[in-house]
């Protein structure tokens, strides 16, 4: 389809009309994730040099069909849902993008905001906990939300039932976030569908899913990653063992979040979760400056991260690795993840080598990336 003259990038932001849509349809590209986004950017130099490789690339990774790409009308189609919803696409290192989740490696390349974007860029501290909470549960989260919201801190939460929505409820004033695990036309759970409303017109909704995308059970971990991610420290108030509470502590410690947790009864299965994060050296939070106390520090010397929308292309050698070097670095792969650095030092290849095979394998549905700096065959 022919394009018409290109547009710059409207004022705090980085992208231009037609990068917009390039990077909406790679990041919804099949298995393009936030770590491939960036590895395709980074080789590539830009969304629509990546589009056109894609093809090829997974072709050369054994897959015979290349990877569903959506049209130009079909993301024309989510942004157009986006605006009939007040909501829009904010791009990785724009002005409204949070800071603190644009410095993860597998930040999201585009999220969905729909209400007041300007809340995205204060300091932020993720309250988290047990959707059957008690009634002592929830009344200390909404005493905590509503210290931590008078002390100048964005709470962001999940908009679960329990201690989310009671931490959402008391922060309304100060602007709170609530982070999707679907799209944003498509809210769970149903009943909190007032409060989104609230939250909406005082802070802001967030998601990186398709604005259509009805929520799956794995979906809701994901969703946890922008939560922590977004906080500078995540407090679990009430959490059962094996909670999705505890995921959330795990990887807000993963991505070097101060995590906190409130203590309960040894009698109550709800604290047990809590009372293992504090063995464990979580900061035990009795008030909201037991809070404070820690992050104030953190946020007064955080740096916002320096993102580039498309960076010049300069090839670095090969754009295509020879059939040896590609056998070589699939021969070392397996079931167990493993660096990649390892596959450098042990291929004897180039780093850039390396990664290119990595994309092809990925791109074909063949690797899986457990975790930073790590990959493994599925």
């Amino acid at each position: 389809m022919a394009r018409g003259k290109a547009q710059g990038p409207a004022k705090g932001e980085l992208l231009g009309p037609e990068q917009r849509r390039d990077w909406l349809r790679l990041i919804r590209t099949e298995n393009v994730g936030p770590r491939t986004f960036r590895a395709l950017i980074n080789q590539f130099g830009g969304a629509g040099a990546a589009l056109e490789a894609l093809p090829s690339l997974a072709r050369r990774g054994g897959r015979l069909m290349p990877p569903h790409t959506p049209t130009l009308a079909e993301v024309d189609a989510e942004m157009e849902a986006h605006a009939r919803m007040g909501a829009r696409l904010v791009a990785l290192g724009e002005r409204d993008y949070p800071p603190a989740l644009a410095a993860l490696d597998d930040a999201p390349p585009l999220i969905s905001v729909r209400g007041q974007a300007e809340v995205l860029r204060r300091p932020m501290v993720g309250i988290v906990g047990a959707r059957n909470a008690s009634a002592a549960g929830r009344t200390f989260a909404a005493r905590l939300a509503r210290d931590l919201a008078a002390g100048g801190w964005v709470v962001v939460s999940g908009l679960a039932r329990g201690i989310d929505a009671a931490a959402h409820e008391a922060s309304l004033e100060g602007g709170t976030v609530g982070v999707f695990a679907g799209g944003l036309a498509k809210p769970y759970p149903p009943e909190n569908l007032g409060l989104m409303e609230k939250v909406a017109a005082t802070g802001a909704l967030v998601s990186e899913m398709p604005v259509g995308w009805e929520p799956r059970a794995r979906d809701f971990p994901r969703r946890n990653r922008l939560v922590s991610g977004m906080s500078l420290g995540v407090v679990v108030v009430e959490a059962a063992e094996r909670s999705g509470s505890l995921i959330t502590a795990r990887l807000a410690a993963e991505q070097g979040r101060e995590v906190f947790a409130v203590p309960g009864s040894p009698l109550d299965p709800r604290a047990g979760g809590t009372n293992r994060l504090l063995k464990r050296g979580a900061t035990l939070v009795t008030e909201a400056a037991d809070v404070i106390e820690v992050l104030t520090p953190i946020a007064g010397r955080r740096e916002d991260p320096v993102v580039e929308a498309e960076a010049p292309f300069v090839p670095s050698g090969p754009a295509t690795p020879g059939d040896d070097a590609r056998a070589r670095v699939v021969s070392l792969l397996g079931p167990v993840p493993t660096p990649i650095d390892d596959l450098v030092r042990l291929s004897g290849c180039t780093a850039a080598e390396v990664q290119i095979v990595l994309l092809e394998l990925e791109l074909a549905g063949r690797l899986d990336r457990p975790g930073t700096g790590r990959v493994a065959l599925k």
